[in-house]
């Protein structure tokens, strides 16, 4: 694992932005696994802004997301689809038909899973994932507790999860309770793992999660056996840990 230190979130983001901005450039039809949250927001922001002077091309792009939430149409201002769009797909020159989502109105729920897996292994992988890390060590909706080897598969959401969505709803009581997520093992397979930490508060799940035992506990701990993941945090995220 390498680690990049950042002052702050805006230089995590630059930083992080670099990594993928490589990827595109060495590969311009590459794979790209995308996430959604408030951590990845100012890499998409400076991404925009290379695009925007011509220093990006995303014509031949593709993207598979980590996850969406079940129950939510597309035109939500809250799926995942939506932040894509609002993000990043409506600003830059990427091919729309090209970017996937799981469909969370899917009604088989077996079904979508299978199928956005075997959408994922038909695309040849994922070249580059990216990921933010939540308070519990979460790596899309993969939950403590939950077993590593699971592919894409439908999840309950857990309390603190649903506390920490909140400020995007209404209320709690309007943020779902489930979600599609790739699992673990889809998010191993990929070729490449940029995963994005920022601010003190998640300094411990830092320390736990790249520094301490590979435990389904801490469902981040399970990127220390890829042989190729990019770790770019900002100080207070790496303040509990010594490098």
């Amino acid at each position: 694992m390498r680690i990049y230190k950042a002052k702050d979130y805006a230089d995590m983001s630059r930083k992080a932005a670099n990594v993928l901005s490589a990827q595109i450039i060495m590969k311009p039809d590459c794979v790209l696994g995308l996430a959604t949250g408030s951590s990845p927001i100012g890499i998409y922001d400076q991404l925009i802004e290379w695009y925007k002077k011509g220093d990006l091309d995303f014509s031949e792009v593709t993207t598979v997301n980590l996850d969406e939430y079940k129950g939510l149409t597309k035109e939500n201002d809250q799926s995942y689809y939506y932040f894509m769009h609002d993000h990043l797909f409506s600003h830059v020159n990427i091919d729309v038909n090209k970017t996937y989502l799981p469909d969370g109105m899917a009604e088989n729920a077996d079904a979508e899973c299978e199928r956005y897996d075997k959408l994922i292994q038909s695309l040849g992988g994922v070249d580059l994932q990216l990921l933010g890390m939540g308070h519990n060590g979460h790596i899309g909706f993969n939950e403590p507790g939950e077993a590593f080897d699971k592919g894409t598969h439908c999840v309950a959401l857990q309390p603190s999860t649903i506390e920490a969505n909140k400020r995007f709803f209404a209320s709690a009581d309007d943020v779902p309770k489930f979600a599609y997520t790739m699992g673990i093992k889809t998010i191993m397979q990929a070729k490449k793992i940029l995963i994005v930490v920022s601010g003190a508060d998640k300094a411990e799940t830092v320390k736990k999660a790249f520094f301490g035992p590979i435990t389904p506990e801490v469902p981040a701990s399970i990127l220390q056996l890829h042989n190729n993941v990019v770790l770019v945090a900002d100080e207070a995220a790496l303040s509990k840990v010594d490098l």
